[in-house]
């Protein structure tokens, strides 16, 4: 805690760049997770198809899989970026196909009933119903993201992680210790934002 009280402009900036990585991995695999969950739920043989690969690819160490992406996205944050999209893709994915899934046929066939396209039952039904899960999903997405980020320190992305490799090269406890303890509490903060967010959501729409 002293090397966080005496350094207060080293863990701002080092927690803007973990921030910037995370957020913004997240916000592009959601872009590509929503249409992408929209497709699966149209066929069953393809969405076990894409859900394997994923699966595969996230069993790939985080370092094994930066290092196939140096080659292409160079050392920096990009790699980093792209490896947490990958990461996050399978779980993102998965829970919104399940959440989506799970609203039941006989509120699809009343929205249908009612005069609703089925633009307007996915938008106005069958997204809100599955909404829960879709958070959930995204709440596990978001620790994954921020551990994996730490990691990207050692392939010259900044971040926490920075905290945590010198801290180790340079045998400074104080500097491991900050740098655990920051990384613990912004993942704390984003799920709390998160639950914060599902509550209203749930207050909002009755349930």
């Amino acid at each position: 805690m002293t090397y966080i009280l005496n350094n207060p402009d080293v863990i701002l900036r080092l927690t803007g760049q973990h921030l910037y990585m995370t957020l913004t991995a997240l916000v592009i695999s959601l872009a590509i997770a929503l249409p992408l969950s929209l497709l699966l739920l149209r066929s069953e043989r393809l969405a076990n198809g894409v859900l394997g690969l994923l699966g595969v690819l996230y069993t790939i160490p985080s370092i094994a899989l930066l290092i196939l992406l140096l080659p292409v996205f160079g050392l920096n944050q990009k790699s980093v970026i792209v490896a947490l999209i990958i990461y996050t893709q399978v779980i993102l994915v998965r829970n919104m196909v399940v959440g989506m899934k799970g609203v039941p046929a006989y509120i699809l066939e009343a929205a249908k009933g009612v005069g609703m396209s089925g633009w307007q039952s996915w938008r106005r039904v069958q997204l809100p119903l599955a909404m829960p899960v879709i958070i959930a999903g995204l709440r596990i997405a978001i620790i994954v993201a921020i551990a994996i980020a730490t990691i990207g320190a050692k392939f010259g992305a900044g971040g926490l992680g920075t905290l945590l490799f010198d801290g180790i090269a340079q045998n400074r406890y104080d500097k491991i210790v900050a740098g655990s303890v920051v990384v613990v509490l912004v993942a704390i903060l984003l799920n709390r934002l998160l639950i914060t967010a599902e509550r209203h959501y749930q207050k909002r729409h009755g349930s």
